[in-house]
């Protein structure tokens, strides 16, 4: 079979919708706010802190 026969065979574009709807995005195209990253930034900040703090106190 050709390369061009495998390809038509799956019918790709049948099963996914590519349209421009407001549907599901994924996160590096979505858009956010000064307190989106903020959060974030606390999160990532307990993480750390959790992260470093229980070895310490097992020692």
């Amino acid at each position: 079979m050709s390369d061009e026969t495998e390809h038509a065979d799956h019918g790709h574009d049948d099963h996914h919708d590519h349209g421009d709807e407001d549907g599901r995005v994924t996160s590096p195209m979505q858009d956010f706010d000064t307190s989106a990253a903020g959060i974030g930034f606390v999160t990532m900040l307990v993480g750390i802190i959790v992260t470093m703090a229980v070895p310490l106190l097992l020692i």
